[in-house]
């Protein structure tokens, strides 16, 4: 929204310099891969590998359902939330650009890559700030209804006398970060009242447009819907590929361990989360029962599932026009 370009302003008379970003991204890779390692040492990698070969395949396809209809419901929410903002964006439109957005997330390390490009090919029907804001609004509203469910799961565990005994640290994880999201609410509201700030004013900007596309009174209830069913297919997507390994988790508990486990793959210094993902699921899963290993499977399927639902983006990544585009 700023105005950055992908090149730089060359001096006058040079050419354009490129930035060069590969030794970030090689550093993403690098970290995943680490990750991975230290997660198949530290939760017995083996066993994982074995529970892998032993993968049921209806459990999986059931993933592949669950996980495919969330493109299209996220999709759905993405259109809504644009059209909002002034853009007409077509359901196919929709659809292909979100795929396309899942594939470059998939293969590119970060993790937002893709949804970065989806808002530059669609800034054509209302400019690049509304593309912009819908892209992040409609990513911000899955991860609202991630922590929803995830303070819900951890409520109906916490009542359940037999369920899990969460550990210190994970409560104390859990309400330093709750904090330093209200922080950043309460930061970002004093910084919007400052009139002459840019910053401010990028703030005040994207406050409208949450409340047009997110909270106004027409619209409200179809973005809880639709972003509690993003979350709830994410979420089933996971639990079903832990039962494919032989994991019965309890869908309550899973509303409790999942969400964390999804969360990590926010951070973008992997690639597709890879390694946070697996590390947080050898983590958590103990604590519900479960060996690490079970957990590391778990997440290295629906890892895999991920790939397998995203594989006809490949199909859109052909030029639909024979006018070269930059």
């Amino acid at each position: 929204t700023s105005g950055m370009t992908e090149r730089e302003q060359a001096p006058a008379g040079g050419p354009a310099r490129t930035p060069r970003r590969w030794p970030i991204r090689l550093l993403q890779v690098v970290v995943a891969i680490g990750l991975l390692i230290a997660v198949w040492r530290g939760a017995n990698g083996g066993d994982a590998v074995r529970l892998l070969q032993e993968a049921e395949l209806v459990w999986l396809l059931v993933a592949v359902v669950l996980l495919s209809g969330q493109i299209f419901v996220s999709a759905l929410r993405w259109r809504l939330t644009g059209e909002r903002l002034g853009m007409a964006i077509p359901w196919s439109q929709a659809w292909r650009e979100y795929y396309l957005s899942q594939v470059v997330n998939q293969s590119i390390p970060g993790g937002v890559i893709g949804d970065a490009t989806r808002a530059m090919r669609s800034k054509d029907t209302a400019g690049l700030v509304p593309a912009a804001q819908s892209v992040i609004l409609e990513r911000l509203a899955g991860q609202l209804a991630l922590l929803v469910l995830l303070a819900g799961g951890l409520l109906v565990n916490a009542l359940d006398p037999t369920g899990p005994a969460w550990p210190d640290w994970l409560v104390t994880l859990l309400a330093v970060a709750g904090a330093a999201c209200a922080g950043s609410v309460v930061a970002g509201a004093l910084l919007a009242r400052k009139v002459r700030s840019r910053a401010g004013r990028v703030i005040r900007d994207f406050a409208t447009a949450a409340r047009k596309s997110l909270l106004s009174r027409e619209i409200r209830w179809q973005q809880l819907a639709l972003s509690l069913a993003t979350a709830l297919l994410n979420i089933g997507g996971f639990w079903a590929c832990a039962m494919a390994v032989g994991v019965r988790l309890p869908f309550a508990q899973a509303l409790a361990v999942i969400p964390l486990i999804l969360l990590m793959m926010v951070i973008p210094v992997s690639v597709s989360g890879w390694g946070l993902r697996e590390g947080a699921a050898a983590l958590l899963f103990p604590l519900v029962g479960f060996s690490s290993a079970e957990g590391f499977a778990s997440s290295v399927a629906f890892g895999l599932v991920l790939i397998v639902i995203a594989l006809p983006g490949l199909f859109f990544l052909r030029p639909r026009h024979k006018r070269p585009s930059r």
